[in-house]
């Protein structure tokens, strides 16, 4: 069950009738030393096309776990995980694999950007995984980053962009497959309020323009108030 209600901005936008995504009795566990761990327990929801929806709870309440789910990084120990339109649970490994390339974007907290590489270079790996031709990767690539007002840093490596300007190439790279659904595990964590904004707004905009799905996990109550719902976890229950 979702909670607090939509923030005015959020009001403004009108999610697509079709979920994109549906969680239906949804359990994880995992087995430590002979012991079982409950993680999640009955969880249950949907997030609608064109949708932002943030995922709140206290740590260890499997929030975590819940996006690596919906990212298709993991499986569930219990109930169904639809995208789509398509049940994942049925799925093996290859086009598991190849699902999440082509619909799922993740931004994260650290960035994960590669060290060596120019924030151009850096937006382009998701596209040479995809096999897309090399003419195509730079000019997307360079698209994505002019979006998010880094089109004067093109060829600035990780080292030589602040914070900020780290998290908006990690967003860029992201987007580069066009993805439906768009995964932030606390993206905005390690950022100050100003760049926190930029890549709020961001998220945002690409949900308006682009009809993508947004789920972010927050603890940050601000982030949470711009979503359209809040999905509460609480000791692995949807609330």
């Amino acid at each position: 069950m979702s909670v607090d209600a939509p923030a005015p901005e959020a009001a403004r936008r009108r999610p697509g009738p079709a979920p994109l995504l549906e969680v239906e009795g949804m359990t994880r566990h995992f087995t430590v030393s002979g012991t079982r761990i409950d993680v999640l327990r009955d969880c249950t929801f949907r997030v609608g096309r064109g949708e932002v929806v943030a995922i709140v709870g206290q740590s260890g309440s499997g929030k975590s776990t819940l996006l690596n789910v919906l990212g298709l990084l993991d499986r569930p120990s219990g109930g169904t995980y639809t995208f789509d339109g398509v049940d994942t649970t049925r799925l093996g490994e290859g086009p598991r694999s190849r699902l999440r390339g082509e619909g799922i974007g993740f931004v994260f907290q650290q960035f994960h950007l590669l060290e060596r590489r120019t924030a151009l270079a850096n937006v382009g790996v998701p596209m040479v995984l995809g096999g897309v031709p090399l003419l195509r990767r730079r000019t997307r690539a360079r698209e994505l980053l002019e979006a998010v007002g880094l089109g004067h840093r093109l060829h600035s490596q990780p080292h030589q962009l602040s914070g900020g300007e780290q998290q908006r190439v990690a967003l860029a790279r992201a987007l580069s497959r066009e993805p439906a659904l768009i995964l932030a595990d606390e993206p905005t964590g390690a950022l100050d309020a100003a760049s926190s904004t930029v890549i709020m707004d961001q998220l945002l905009e690409q949900a308006r323009i682009r009809d993508a799905a947004v789920v972010v996990v927050t603890h940050d109550p601000k982030v949470a108030a711009r979503a359209d719902r809040v999905v509460e976890l609480v000791e692995g229950r949807t609330r």
